[in-house]
C-alpha cells in the first residue's frame, strides 16, 4: 500500500502530532485533583474559553457532513451546522446560569432538581451520547483522511485516538483547553484553505453557476427535499431545546474565572465556528463540480477528495494536521466530560462514596480511557456521519425540556420530569416506526414533553424546598459575590 503523501507532508503531520502531545503532557503536570481534571478549577480566561468552545464544538465530521450535504443539495447543506445559528445568542444568557449553579456536571443539577435516580439515568444516557459523539468525530476524520491518503479508515481512527488519549487521560480539561487554543487556529485554517485552489480550478463563482443547477444556490431544499424550511425549522428548535442537555456544556460554559469570561468564550467561540461553516459549504459546491457522479451513500468523501486533489505538497500535510486537530480537541473534551459523569454521578455516590480524591482521580482517568475505546468502536462501525448527527440532535430534547422548565418554573417536579423524558422518547420512536419523518417526530415529541411536565407537575407533590433554594438562591448570586450565598449545601463546588 502506497501513501498519497510527500515526505514534506509526512514531516508536517509528525511534527504536529508530536508537538501537540508534548504540550498536552506538559500542561497535565498541573492537574493534581479531580476538580482540576474535570473543570480546570474554573480559572480560564477569555482567550482559553473561546478556544475551548471552538475546539470542543468543531470537529472534522462537521466539515464532512456539511460538504457532503452541499455536494448533493447545494447551499442548504449549511443547515447541518447553522441549525445552531439561532441558538448562539442564547449562550450569552445561559453562560451565567451554568456558572452560578456551581456544580461539576449537569447531572448534579438534575440530582438537586429531580432526585438521584433521574441524575443517574441522565449520566448513563450522556455517557452513551459522549461515546457516540466521539465515534462521529472519529468517523468523520477517518473517512476524510482515508480519502486523501488512501489508507484504511480504521487505521486512522485507532492512531488519532491513541494520541489524544495520552494527554487527555493525563491532563483532563486543562490539557484539553490549552491544546484547544492551538488547535482552534488549525480549525479556522482548514475551513478556508481549499477555497483559493478550488475557485481557481472551477473558474470562481461564475464557474459554479455555469455547471451547477440553480437549485444548488437555494438556501433551502424544496418542500420534499432533505433540508426544507420545515425540516430546518425543526432542527433549529430541537437544537435549542437540547443544547442545555448536552453533557459537555457544563465544562464549556462554566469553567471561566468570571461570568464575563464564560459568556465571551461560549458565544464568540461559536460565532467563529458559524463563519467556518461557510468554508465547508463552498468546498462541497466545488467538489460537486470537480467530482460529479459520487453515489449518494458516498457523498461524505467529497471533502476529502477536494482536499487531496487541490492542495499542493506541504499544505496537504497541514490540512491533514488540521483535520486531526479538530478530532483531538473535541474527543479530549468528551472523554473528560464522560469521566466526570461516571465518577461524580455514578461511581462516587453508588459504588465508593467515601474515598480520597486521588482515588477518584484514578477512576476518572480509567473511565475516560474506557469511553474513548467505546467511541473508537462506534466510529469504526458507524455507517453514516450525517444520519448519526441527525439522530443525536433529535434525541437530546428528551432531557433538554426538563432542564429548561427546571430553571424557569420552580413548580416542576421529578414526576413531571420522568413523564416528560420517557413519554417524549416513546412518542419520537413510535412516530418514526410509523414511517413519519424525523422532523414531524421531533415536533410531536417536543410538544408532548413540554405539556406533560407541566400537567403532571401541577397534580403531584412539589420538590423539597431546600433543594429548590440551593438552585434558585444560588442563581441569584453572581460569581465573585459568594459571601452572599447561604451556608454551603449539597452540590456546592464553587
Amino acid at each position: 500500500m502506497r501513501l498519497n503523501l510527500s515526505g514534506l507532508d509526512l514531516w508536517v503531520i509528525v511534527l504536529y502530532l508530536s508537538g501537540i502531545s508534548v504540550l498536552g503532557l506538559y500542561i497535565s503536570r498541573k492537574v493534581k485533583s479531580s476538580k482540576g481534571f474535570f473543570v480546570g478549577n474554573r480559572t480560564f480566561g477569555k482567550a482559553v474559553m473561546i478556544a475551548q468552545a471552538l475546539g470542543t464544538g468543531t470537529h472534522s465530521d462537521q466539515a464532512v457532513v456539511v460538504a457532503g450535504a452541499a455536494y448533493t443539495d447545494g447551499l442548504s447543506g449549511i443547515w447541518y451546522q447553522w441549525m445552531w445559528l439561532f441558538t448562539t445568542p442564547f449562550y450569552w444568557l445561559l453562560a451565567p446560569v451554568f456558572r452560578r449553579l456551581r456544580v461539576v456536571t449537569t447531572a448534579e443539577f438534575f440530582e438537586l432538581r429531580y432526585g438521584r435516580p433521574f441524575a443517574v439515568a441522565y449520566a448513563i444516557f450522556c455517557i452513551y451520547i459522549l461515546a457516540l459523539w466521539q465515534g462521529i468525530a472519529i468517523k468523520g476524520t477517518s473517512v476524510t483522511v482515508s480519502a486523501i491518503i488512501g489508507v484504511p479508515g480504521w487505521w486512522i481512527a485507532v492512531a488519532v485516538s491513541g494520541f489524544f488519549a495520552v494527554y487527555g487521560v493525563a491532563g483532563g480539561l486543562v490539557a484539553a483547553a490549552v491544546t484547544d487554543f492551538v488547535q482552534g487556529l488549525f480549525i479556522i485554517f482548514l475551513s478556508f484553505l481549499v477555497l483559493p485552489f478550488g475557485f481557481a480550478k472551477v473558474g470562481g463563482f461564475s464557474g459554479l453557476h455555469r455547471v451547477l443547477s440553480p437549485g444548488y444556490f437555494s438556501i433551502f431544499s424544496p418542500a420534499s427535499g432533505e433540508l426544507s424550511i420545515f425540516k430546518v425549522s425543526m432542527l433549529v428548535i430541537s437544537g435549542l431545546a437540547g443544547i442545555v442537555a448536552q453533557p459537555h456544556m457544563m465544562a464549556v460554559a462554566s469553567t471561566g474565572k468570571t461570568e464575563l469570561n464564560c459568556r465571551v468564550g461560549w458565544t464568540y467561540g461559536n460565532f467563529v465556528k458559524r463563519a467556518c461553516t461557510i468554508g465547508w459549504t463552498l468546498t462541497g459546491l466545488i467538489a460537486a463540480v470537480l467530482f460529479p457522479g459520487l453515489p449518494f451513500h458516498d457523498r461524505e468523501r467529497a471533502f476529502g477528495l477536494a482536499v487531496g486533489t487541490l492542495l499542493p505538497s506541504g499544505l496537504l500535510g497541514l490540512m491533514i494536521a488540521s483535520l486531526l486537530a479538530t478530532v483531538m480537541s473535541t474527543c479530549t473534551a468528551f472523554m473528560v466530560d464522560g469521566a466526570a459523569l461516571f465518577t461524580e454521578n455514578i461511581y462516587k455516590p453508588l459504588v465508593a462514596p467515601n474515598r480520597d480524591d486521588k482515588h477518584y482521580l484514578r477512576v476518572a482517568r480509567l473511565s475516560s480511557l474506557a469511553i474513548t475505546v467505546a467511541g473508537v468502536v462506534m466510529g469504526i462501525t458507524m455507517p453514516s456521519v450525517i444520519s448519526a448527527t441527525v439522530f443525536f440532535v433529535s434525541i437530546l430534547p428528551f432531557i433538554g425540556v426538563t432542564f429548561w422548565i427546571g430553571i424557569i418554573w420552580p413548580r416542576a417536579n421529578r414526576y413531571g420530569a420522568w413523564t416528560s423524558m420517557i413519554g417524549s422518547a416513546t412518542v419520537f420512536f413510535s412516530v418514526r416506526l410509523a414511517g413519519i419523518t424525523d422532523a414531524w417526530a421531533s415536533l410531536a415529541s417536543l410538544s408532548f414533553g413540554i405539556i406533560s411536565i407541566v400537567v403532571v407537575s401541577c397534580f403531584t407533590t412539589p420538590e423539597e424546598r431546600d433543594n429548590l433554594d440551593r438552585i434558585f438562591r444560588y442563581l441569584e448570586v453572581p460569581v465573585g459575590e459568594e459571601y452572599l450565598l447561604p451556608v454551603p449545601m449539597k452540590g456546592d463546588v464553587g
